[in-house]
């Protein structure tokens, strides 16, 4: 569904004026985004759009730049990519074997390594060596690991003060193995060993699942004749060179809702705002605040383990243009499992659409199920999506049902039907999480099809199965898509009210009576002896295809300013070619006795440093991380690079005058700029 090209833009091309173009691309859980844009005006080119494979990234990708005006491809002087296969790999625990070295202290095992072994070697807090580095263990180890592992982790308690100790294991194990090989210290530089011991047991992991996205993705690019540098969208919103994506793809997490937040911003020119990215599978809540995406401060936290990873602060519900929505017990219940619409799957498979029809005069059953994980619908399609090779742990009727399914989309009445089985007999919930089979059912996309407000697809299936779901519930299709409404806007206001809480109480617990006061608040229910408003003080950007339908009652249930750009839904592509190349570093100077400045030690990455006074400290943390912090930007292919220093002092107070001592300083340098422009000539 490729954009209009502007005519304008059209013509500057013609005449030979020169334009910085890039290409972003979003691989999100729904759809493949592309858009080409001119950097110096920060216009959309063009625009594309095309379903996400998540067997084969590359696919997608492919079919969103084939939909592209091809007058541009091989002018791209720059492209950007955002995704998300790293969180995606991180929860299905794929990836690379790994070995993870630990140094001081044992690892808690919290995301497992395949091999771990804990070696002598330990540093204090001021990054003093308490004992010695057992590197003939560590070359033992390593021997007995030829053929078995990918990559190794090594993670040295306190290795933030001092990281020579994980250094040297890093050279041993590229001479024995020749394999990559990542240090914690080189992620991070804060404390708490088993967070930094987990994050670098990701990043090794990670290393060929991005490695192999960066070659499928360039390859393709080559197809189109694109030959321009192709950059990644770290997971808080910045831009890294391939080579540092390929070594360090643990910042990729929450890559694409972090793009999502720049191109909010890009496209409005809001630089404080809540935005809202609605895709096809959740909705991602995040905060800017002066141009930048709110940080999780202690590290992003990925399948209930909490990393060192930077990545930006946000909150994800399971509702999108794809979630579920069913009638059960006299009402409209939303489910956060992602189903393919009505309306798309009877345009896609058009033997649907006499089964759709067939529910025309229907009346649905009765269901005695009350969790709507295990209820199934006769409205509800299933289709295979791969049968597995091993079918020892399925059951005949299974394996039986994957092959009927195999053929068309069918509902399970039919297919018990056809087999001479009962329907209760498969059991479809395992198959779904197995990634098995996928099921159709009616969702908010079909919502808008059915009122009208959005008919790309088959809107008339879609309302014959408003009407079947209505009539079971005892409504008419008016008033049961105004109640789909109403849920939508209610589930979408609590995720933004929650994720406010957290920002302001560090809990997101309503309660009973708060969840009263919301009801009340979002206008679902004005009933009873009192009524409430909740005033939001930040305009909510919409980013995503059906904002348009959505989001606007979210802002007037909070009576806030609502901006949805006309090219919201390429959104997470424009913050994917949008944002800028940046390094950070950050150094800690501490004095050595609390309460003297005879004496100040610096640690980070680069290495410990002492010295006599707080000044000498800080004049020397200033020149080598602007000195590094630009080298990487500009490695990573930035130019122009600026670099700014930001400092924080954490004093206490004692004694009965309240006096004040330094406890250290921490430096944060920042070297950012735009992305590098490849010309063909070169």
């Amino acid at each position: 569904m490729p954009a209009m090209m502007p005519a304008f833009i059209h013509i500057l091309y013609k005449r030979g004026m020169t334009m910085r173009i890039g290409l972003g691309l979003d691989t999100g859980g729904t759809f493949t985004d592309a858009v080409i844009m001119d950097l110096e005006s920060n216009k959309i080119i063009c625009k594309a759009k095309s379903p996400t494979t998540r067997e084969d990234l590359c696919i997608g990708i492919r079919g969103a730049i084939g939909l592209m005006d091809s007058t541009y491809l091989q002018n791209i002087g720059v492209v950007s990519l955002s995704s998300t296969l790293a969180t995606n790999s991180i929860v299905e625990g794929k990836g690379a074997r790994v070995a993870l070295i630990c140094m001081g202290e044992s690892y808690d095992n919290s995301y497992p390594a395949d091999f771990v072994i804990k070696i002598g070697g330990a540093h204090d807090l001021r990054g003093k060596e308490t004992a010695p580095l057992d590197e003939e263990s560590a070359a033992a180890f390593l021997e007995g690991m030829r053929g078995r592992i990918d990559a190794v982790a090594i993670a040295g308690y306190l290795s933030v003060r001092n990281p020579e100790h994980e250094e040297r294991i890093r050279s041993l194990a590229k001479g024995i193995l020749d394999i990559p090989a990542v240090c914690g210290h080189d992620l991070t530089s804060g404390l708490g060993f088993n967070e930094r011991a987990a994050t670098c047991v990701m990043n090794a992991r990670l290393i060929p699942v991005i490695d192999e996205l960066i070659r499928s993705v360039k390859s393709v690019l080559q197809e189109y004749g694109i030959f321009a540098p192709l950059m990644m969208v770290r997971g808080d919103g910045s831009m890294m060179g391939e080579a540092e994506a390929r070594m360090k793809p643990v910042e990729t997490i929450m890559s694409g809702p972090a793009a999502s937040m720049i191109g909010a911003m890009s496209l409005t020119g809001r630089r404080d705002a809540i935005v809202m990215d609605m895709g096809g599978t959740t909705t991602d809540i995040g905060i800017l605040r002066c141009g930048r995406p709110r940080l999780e401060p202690e590290g992003a936290t990925i399948g209930g383990i909490r990393t060192r990873a930077m990545a930006a602060e946000i909150s994800t519900s399971g509702i999108g243009g794809d979630s579920r929505i069913i009638a059960m017990g006299g009402r409209v219940v939303l489910n956060p499992l992602r189903v393919v619409p009505i309306c798309y799957a009877v345009r896609r498979w058009p033997t649907l659409a006499g089964k759709v029809m067939e529910l025309s005069e229907g009346m649905p059953r009765v269901n005695v199920v009350q969790d709507a994980e295990d209820l199934v619908l006769d409205s509800e399609f299933f289709r295979t999506l791969r049968i597995p090779d091993d079918k020892r742990d399925f059951s005949e009727a299974d394996i039986q049902l994957l092959s009927a399914l195999s053929e068309e989309p069918t509902s399970l009445r039919d297919a018990g039907a056809r087999l001479g089985k009962h329907p209760f007999s498969f059991n479809v919930r395992r198959l779904e999480s197995l990634g098995l089979v996928q099921r159709i059912g009616f969702t908010p996309t079909d919502v808008l099809h059915a009122s009208g407000e959005f008919v790309e697809y088959d809107s008339e299936a879609s309302s014959t199965v408003a009407r079947y779901l209505a009539r079971g519930i005892g409504m008419d299709e008016t008033s049961f898509l105004n109640e789909c409404k109403a849920a939508i806007r209610l589930k979408l206001c609590t995720e933004l009210i929650k994720e406010l809480l957290m920002e302001e109480t560090g809990s997101m617990n309503l309660g009973v009576a708060g969840e009263d006061l919301l009801k009340k608040a979002v206008g679902c229910e004005q009933q009873g002896e009192y009524s409430c408003n909740i005033r939001i003080n930040k305009p909510i950007v919409g980013i995503g295809a059906p904002v348009q339908a959505y989001i606007p009652q979210v802002g007037e249930a909070f009576a806030t300013e609502v901006l949805i750009h006309p090219d919201s839904d390429v959104g997470n592509a424009v913050g994917a070619i949008t944002s800028s190349v940046s390094e950070t570093l950050t150094i800690l100077i501490r004095p050595d006795t609390l309460g003297s400045e005879d004496s100040f030690t610096e640690f980070s990455k680069l290495g410990r440093f002492e010295f006599d006074s707080l000044d000498a400290a800080l004049e020397h943390a200033k020149t080598i991380a602007s000195e590094a912090a630009t080298a990487t930007a500009i490695s990573n292919g930035a130019e122009d690079v600026r670099v700014t220093c930001e400092r924080k002092d954490r004093e206490f107070t004692y004694g009965d005058t309240g006096q004040r001592c330094l406890m250290e300083v921490v430096l944060t340098v920042m070297a950012a700029g735009r992305p590098r422009q490849f010309h063909p000539s070169e």
